[in-house]
Parts: C-alpha cells; structure tokens; sequence
C-alpha cells in the first residue's frame, strides 16, 4: 500500500511537533505586536509578556513588526511555524475590523489559534465642554437639533473610534460629520479647542482630559462601570442601551500549534493577569483585565466570532475603506 509523500511528511511534522510540545519551551518565546513601540498595544503586551517569561521559564521577547494597520503582523504569525515559539497579540482592530476593510490573505478565524483575551478598554462618549448638553440624552438631544454641523472625531478612517462613530449615526438616526486625524492625539487636541464636537476614544487616553475638567465624559461603552472612573455612567445608565465597543487584546498563535503548547502559553498568561503589580499597570493604562472564565482560549475564540458577527456588516454597510 502506497503512503503519498504528503500524508507522510504531515504525519511526520505532527510526530515532530508532540515531541516538542513535551519539552517546550526550550528556548525563548516571541511576541509580535503589530504596531510601532510605545504605543497602546506595545505597552500591554510588555507588561503581560515580563511576568508570562518567569511564569513559562523562558524569556518572551516582544517583535514588532508593523504596516498596513496590522495586518503584516498577523500574518506574521499566520505565517510562523505552529510549535509556539511565535504568537502574536491584537484587539478588535487588528482581527475584527481589519478583516472587514482589507484584502487579507487569510482568514482571521481559522488560521489561528485563540490562546487567551488578556484586556479590554471601553471607549468613552466626550464632547468639548462648551457644548450646553449636561448628560447623554440632553447630547443626544443637541446632535439631532444640530446635525447639519455637529462633528465627531476620530483617530483615523477604519479604527474603533470611526466605527463607533458610524453605529453612532445608526443607532441614534442622525447624521453628524465624522472628521478623520492621524491619530486619536491631534482629534483630541482639536476637540479640546472647540474645532469639533465630540469622539469616542479608549479610556486611557480621554480620562486624564475629563479628570483635569478639559473634557466632558457622558458615558462608557461597556455593560459595567469603568473601575477607573466610576463616576462615568454606563449607555445603559445614561439612555443609549446596548452601545457597547470596547479595544479589546487577545493573544493567538499559527493554527496547528499543538493544544499541549496552547494549554501551556494559556496557562502563563493566566498567572501574569492574576500578579497584583500586573494588574496595577494594566489598570494605569485604563485596561481592565477579563474575569477568569474569559481568559480561556475558547472564551476568545466565541469572543471574537461575535465581534465579527457584529461589526462587520456595519463596517461593510458604512463603506469603511482605507485611506
């Protein structure tokens, strides 16, 4: 009986990836983060990966490679070898979004492997301060009374910010002008001098703006309260229920990594989100960390199947393309 050369070097490279996955890791691991350091994810992922190397007994080495709003990161990973030695991490930009607006060479469900979502941040609703509106439906009020010339910002065309702003004009029926900028740093400078009207941005960013009274905040796009400022009341609370958009951060790996190395990454990343000093930082950054029954690999994978489900046909519908 002939054996096709295929069907053996497949059952040979399985043989050769259970061998390792017995002693892994035996050397140290990398992190691709799809984005230049210093910025949100970079940071995050430095944080986790520090206290996931004593947790693993192998140092992770953070990469990043960057271009294409992501999208040449993961396939970085798409593209590694599935013996856990390179995994990658993203949000709902880099898997969800992306996948919507981008001619991808690969399909950002099936040719990975979920290992654990690591933290989410909610976007809050701000507007400039001079706008008379004192909570979420008196703005609600003023946008659709202004809508000729009201103005939302956001940190580019394709990023969390600009969908939120696009299921904003849906939910509410109204049509404010949505403004793009290189970045969620010069649309807030812009909002803070009156030169447009609000924007929904990550937490991190906006709370030191609203604490200092620069900002007004009318309202977090989470179920729950942020931790961070429990005084911002939920789209529940404030009277646009159910507008829920948070950056979420998951970490995967190439699709075939055997489910003893997925066990073992899930199982380091699960002991670093529980370190006190982690969760200080993370929460620094306005992060909050997942409850344990959502770090595992398959509450990340229904996690993010939903996430598509949700956004990409508003992405679609929207027209959202890359500039």
């Amino acid at each position: 009986m002939k054996v096709s050369r295929g069907i053996l070097f497949a059952a040979l490279l399985g043989c050769a990836l259970g061998a390792g996955a017995q002693g892994y890791p035996a050397r140290p691991i990398s992190l691709v983060v799809a984005f230049s350091a210093g910025g949100p994810t970079d940071s995050i992922a430095r944080i986790v990966a520090a206290r996931m190397g004593s947790a693993i007994g192998q140092t992770v080495v953070v990469e990043n490679t960057t271009g294409a709003g992501g999208t040449i990161g993961v396939g970085r990973v798409v593209k590694a070898a599935p013996d856990g030695y390179l995994i990658g991490i993203g949000h709902i930009g880099t898997h969800v979004i992306n996948g919507a607006i981008y001619p991808l060479t690969y399909d950002l469900q099936t040719d990975l492997e979920p290992v654990a979502m690591i933290a989410t941040n909610p976007q809050i609703l701000v507007a400039r301060n001079s706008i008379p509106a004192k909570n979420l439906k008196e703005l609600l009020a003023w946008v659709k009374a202004n809508q000729d010339k009201a103005s939302i910002g956001t940190g580019g065309a394709g990023t969390p910010a600009h969908v939120s702003a696009v299921y904003f004009q849906n939910v509410t029926g109204t049509k404010p002008q949505i403004i793009h900028y290189r970045g969620a740093a010069p649309a807030t400078v812009d909002l803070l001098s009156g030169q447009i009207d609000m924007m929904f941005d990550q937490a991190a960013n906006s709370l030191p703006q609203v604490r200092a009274g620069r900002l007004r905040a009318y309202a977090v796009t989470s179920k729950t309260r942020l931790a961070a400022a429990p005084d911002i009341p939920t789209v529940d609370e404030a009277g646009l229920p159910g507008f829920y958009m948070a950056v979420w951060h998951g970490i995967w790996a190439p699709k075939g990594t055997p489910p003893l190395i997925i066990g073992k990454l899930n199982a380091a990343i699960v002991e670093a989100l529980a370190d006190p000093g982690v969760r200080a930082k993370l929460a620094d950054l306005g992060q909050e960390i997942p409850p344990r029954e959502q770090q595992t690999p398959e509450a990340l994978r229904a996690h993010h199947k939903a996430e598509i489900e949700k956004w990409w046909p508003i992405v679609k519908q929207a027209g959202i393309k890359v500039e």
